[in-house]
């Protein structure tokens, strides 16, 4: 079986300035390449799992999601990292109807565990909200960072 590092996206990957769906509005988080690559040098694979609530508000489309993290895996690439996967939740209960994938449920863990053969009990997950590290519970994952600011302290 297979360890991973499930990431949240805005607020980990990126400073979150609120439903970021264009390149020239991604800002990588500081430390954030050096955290990834260390992971990965650990045997880690890297999934992103992320929230998109501004494609159920009509902010932007799936499609727009999905251009700006081909532009994001191009970056991590070019850095030396792979990301082995997205997964991502366009509803909101506001504006479409409850859902399973939207964290803190955990469909998104539990459905990239079942594709890559995750041992769960060995992974980790980094996230920047409560929610996040509920999905990481109701998946079985123990090992979690809640971040604030910095992305410090997580690599020791």
């Amino acid at each position: 079986m297979n360890k991973a590092v499930f990431l949240d996206r805005d607020g980990v990957i990126n400073e979150d300035f609120g439903y970021v769906y264009k390149k020239e509005d991604f800002v990588f988080k500081e430390g954030i390449f050096e955290l990834l690559r260390h992971f990965q040098s650990q045997g880690y694979k890297l999934f992103i799992i992320t929230n998109q609530s501004g494609i159920a508000r009509g902010y932007y489309t799936t499609e727009d999601f999905w251009e700006l993290m081909e532009w994001v895996k191009d970056k991590f690439s070019k850095e030396g990292i792979t990301i082995d996967d997205i997964a991502f939740c366009p509803c909101h209960p506001e504006f479409t109807s409850t859902c399973e994938c939207r964290k803190p449920n955990p469909k998104m863990i539990l459905d990239l565990a079942r594709k890559y053969d995750i041992n769960l009990s060995q992974s980790i997950l980094i996230g920047d909200k409560q929610s996040d590290i509920q999905a990481a519970k109701n998946a079985g994952i123990t090992k979690t960072y809640l971040i604030k600011d910095k992305l410090d302290g997580i690599i020791k």
